[in-house]
């Protein structure tokens, strides 16, 4: 299952720097791409507000 970014992101970017695959994108909040998302786990430890959640 891929990760998803909650409403709880505050955008400020730990989480794309630390995605090895390059599947999160910046927006409103940032979004992870389910297609290139390999369930790492590394946005998560990154996130200093535990925004990106298991789907």
């Amino acid at each position: 299952m891929a990760y998803v970014i909650t409403d709880e992101c505050i955008a400020c970017g730990a989480c794309m720097a630390d995605c090895p695959v390059e599947a999160i994108s910046e927006g409103e909040k940032y979004v992870i791409d389910p297609e290139k998302c390999i369930d790492c786990g590394a946005c998560a430890e990154a996130c200093p507000v535990d925004a990106p959640k298991q789907a």
